[in-house]
């Protein structure tokens, strides 16, 4: 899919204005669709799975590596992690290394890598060996990239990094204290201003850093939304993601009441990103932004159609079918043990189901391309997907490239409601990952 997000003529010297005029009972509607298809598609009606399959010639492939560990749980996050015990979390390394083995066995080879999690550097010379050893296993991996959080970045094996991870991607959330105290994160990583020096200093062990920063949260105002842009200007990092803050059912409850701001505020909020990062940055998504453009970043499956995970918890889509690994801690290590893969679960996905998929996240990416259905699955965008394309067409969210039939031009209102879109698809994942643990005993933690 090549990339056409509408954005600023580069001969204007006037700044961006960002042109969202969806109003907020069709945010709300677009909302209730998405969860409608999010539902219909993320049920736990999987049949078991024992491997992974072999790879297909001519396919590419990205690695997906979960690390479920962190020194403290923060309350809104619905990832799959566990509190850090050192003794568990070295030998997970270790079984994680060895499920590599088993995958490299099936014939796979990667052109990247993601280490997500939890926090992937809680153990910074485990996580340096298992990508020296990703590296080994897999020689065309291009690029490494893994997820940090503040606390990690002047550690004394932070540095080990160097060399070994191309992109760091750093959750900062927000820079200003008070939303810091609010989602308890002040006493964990420190101030706003503490965060800013720390990744000030970490800019040089990497060639991308990038900057997490997530909008939405209660008592977000204008001017402090403004600031954490202003922070993170400063810092001119590679690339900025800026996050919507996910309430899904799992932390509903929990966030919504105490955390998350009101539905409306959501539409001016993403205005002020759009206005204050167009210019600055390329925008890569709906909310990131690079440098370049052909730099990797968190959404890999935008690049990658296919992807395969290892570890606990992990998520692999391969030949149109979802596999899900064992989210018990103490079932993974039994079965790499006893030479098996973590698989454990699997759901097949007809064609219109994998071409909405794809039309998601045409919309989210900006890259909504006629060819690439053509190419993918054989047929006609607009007929295909016709009420998916026409309902678009009608909103003002895309518009026919007059340069280029087989392009779409994603406009700000396409953005807005690919924000919205991609939002509740990850809630959707999350509901997911919440159920899977859901029946976990502490013998599985």
């Amino acid at each position: 899919m090549s990339s056409v997000i509408e954005s600023l003529d580069r001969q204007l010297v006037l700044p961006y204005q960002a042109n969202i005029t969806t109003p907020d009972w069709m945010l709300r509607a677009m909302e209730k669709v998405m969860h409608y298809y999010v539902d219909k598609n993320l049920r736990l009606d999987t049949l078991s799975a024992e491997i992974m399959p072999a790879p297909q010639p001519g396919k590419k492939y990205m690695l997906y590596a979960h690390v479920p560990f962190c020194h403290t749980l923060c309350s809104y996050c619905t990832f799959h992690r566990f509190l850090f015990k050192e003794d568990k979390a070295r030998r997970y390394f270790v079984a994680l290394r060895k499920e590599m083995d088993m995958v490299k066995a099936l014939g796979y080879d990667f052109e990247s890598m993601y280490i997500g999690g939890g926090t992937t550097t809680v153990l910074e010379d485990e996580l340096a060996r298992t990508i020296e050893h990703a590296k080994t296993l897999f020689p065309s991996i291009k690029e490494v990239s893994c997820e940090s959080d503040p606390q990690h970045l002047d550690s004394p094996g932070f540095k080990q990094l160097k060399g070994l991870v191309d992109r760091m991607s750093i959750g900062v959330q927000s820079f200003n204290d008070d939303i810091l105290k609010m989602t308890e994160r002040l006493e964990k990583f420190g101030s706003g201003q503490q965060t800013f020096d720390k990744i000030m200093a970490a800019k040089e062990l990497f060639p991308i850093i990038n900057v997490d920063l997530i909008f939405g949260f209660r008592g977000q105002t204008d001017e402090v939304i403004q600031h954490d842009l202003n922070m993170a200007s400063k810092l001119d990092p590679r690339q900025i993601t800026t996050y919507p803050l996910m309430v899904t059912h799992q932390t509903r409850k929990s966030v919504k009441a105490n955390l998350a701001a009101p539905h409306h505020d959501m539409a001016n909020q993403y205005r002020m990103i759009l206005n204050t990062l167009n210019g600055q940055y390329n925008q890569l998504s709906a909310w990131a932004f690079g440098k370049a453009n052909d730099e990797g970043f968190d959404e890999y499956v935008i690049d990658y159609d296919e992807y395969l995970g290892v570890g606990s918890g992990s998520f692999s889509f391969l030949n149109d079918t979802l596999y899900v690994n064992t989210f018990s801690l103490r079932r993974y290590e039994d079965r790499i043990i006893n030479g098996k893969m973590g698989v454990e679960q699997q759901k097949n996905y007809s064609k219109k189901d994998v071409m909405q998929y794809r039309f998601l996240l045409g919309m989210f990416s900006g890259r909504l391309n006629r060819k690439y259905f053509r190419d993918t699955f054989g047929v006609n965008l607009d007929t295909a997907l016709f009420k998916e394309m026409t309902s678009m067409k009608m909103i003002g969210a895309i518009k026919n490239d007059p340069s280029n039939p087989d392009e779409l031009i994603v406009t700000d209102n396409g953005k807005m409601m690919g924000l919205l879109m991609m939002k509740e698809f990850y809630a959707g994942m999350d509901n997911v990952r919440a159920q899977l643990r859901k029946p976990l005993k502490q013998c599985d933690m």
